[in-house]
């Protein structure tokens, strides 16, 4: 991992705010995600969880005090994104995982890069050193290719992982030092 890389940039978008969850967004993130894992393979969900399941998880992301953003355009929700705890060993703690999700209609517009660039910005600010992303289906170009361009690198793959929509799916590991990444021992 070269830690001596500097900070990601993304294009900039003015037409897309990225603000922080709210309940309301719920619905909207619901159908989102429901898109996703009914017809893709970013999710290894098979049946997308309701509004009440998926704000329980939300709820529990932000306990944790990790972000949960959204990316609106024109004051629709068109993805949204969020960190989530890597593993739950204490050795963990420094690491995060991020998850991004677009709507199917705003896909290849760089909300997912927009989303990500500021998911990672703010789990530098709270310390993190590590972020993790495990992407569903090797195929999966532009999702890896937003990765790359915001400093992930490739670190493994998982041939046939999983079953899902009647073929073996891959996950492409990749991950990115966050700061000073494993250089320095973390502050106290």
């Amino acid at each position: 991992m070269n830690v001596s890389s500097p900070e990601p940039t993304a294009q900039a978008f003015p037409d897309i705010l990225v603000r922080d969850v709210r309940g309301a967004d719920m619905e909207t993130i619901q159908g989102i995600y429901s898109h996703h894992v009914l017809h893709g393979y970013s999710s290894f969900e098979e049946v997308p969880p309701d509004r009440d399941e998926l704000s329980a998880r939300c709820a529990e992301i932000l306990k944790r005090g990790l972000p949960y953003i959204v990316a609106e355009r024109r004051g629709e929700i068109v993805g949204y994104a969020y960190a989530g705890q890597y593993r739950v060993r204490s050795a963990y703690r420094y690491t995060i995982e991020d998850s991004v999700y677009v709507d199917r209609n705003s896909l290849r517009q760089g909300i997912g890069r927009t989303l990500l660039r500021v998911l990672i910005e703010r789990c530098r600010t709270l310390g993190y050193r590590q972020m993790i992303a495990v992407i569903g289906d090797a195929g999966q170009s532009s999702s890896v290719a937003a990765h790359m361009a915001m400093g992930f690198e490739q670190v493994g793959r998982l041939p046939s992982i999983g079953y899902k929509l009647g073929r073996w799916v891959d996950i492409v590991l990749m991950q990115r030092a966050l700061g000073p990444g494993g250089t320095t021992p973390p502050e106290p």
